[in-house]
């Protein structure tokens, strides 16, 4: 199986015509531009949010085109501490442009399957998939692009199902 990177992933923001959706699966996740951040957020010191700004720059320039990009986070009550810090965030990702909703896990409807073996998974357009993988602690290794249209249609599904089902950010108060 061939990964991208990140980087290469995020590239693909350059290339959608619609809507990019991501749905979030982990309660923790571990990637070198989060670790710093993170571990002062924990310590409890102040953060300028300077490693955001590519993110959110790329965001509000699609966003901006009239795109949408659109997450569901899929998250375990009791929070993570690593959940607890990025519901701080996602104010951030909300300015970008980027519509975000949360689902406690308890809430995901029980007949659902996740495809692509309950990995995360971003899609573009509703024709391309960029399927994360992690290492065993959680960390990021790269994204497997897929665009089996069956595959893409089990994904499409899931991601109809939980949008509905999810609850908005400014609405969800952990």
């Amino acid at each position: 199986m061939d990964l991208i990177t990140s980087a290469e992933r995020d590239k693909l923001f350059e290339s959608f015509e619609r809507d990019a959706f991501h749905l979030e699966l982990r309660d923790d996740y571990g990637s070198p531009v989060e670790d710093t951040p993170y571990a002062r957020w924990q310590r409890g010191e102040p953060d300028r949010y300077a490693w955001l700004d590519p993110w959110m720059t790329l965001m509000k320039r699609v966003t901006g085109q009239g795109k949408t990009v659109r997450r569901v986070r899929v998250i375990s009550e009791p929070h993570s501490q690593y959940v607890r810090w990025e519901h701080s965030l996602t104010r951030l990702n909300i300015e970008a442009g980027e519509d975000i909703r949360w689902l406690p896990r308890h809430q995901v409807p029980g007949s659902l399957i996740f495809p692509v073996s309950g990995n995360d998974w971003w899609l573009y357009d509703d024709r391309l998939l960029a399927i994360g993988h992690f290492s065993e602690d959680g960390r990021v290794l790269g994204s497997e692009l897929i665009d089996d249209p069956a595959t893409v249609a089990e994904c499409v599904k899931v991601r109809d199902t939980l949008w509905s089902a999810a609850i908005p950010h400014s609405e969800y108060k952990p």
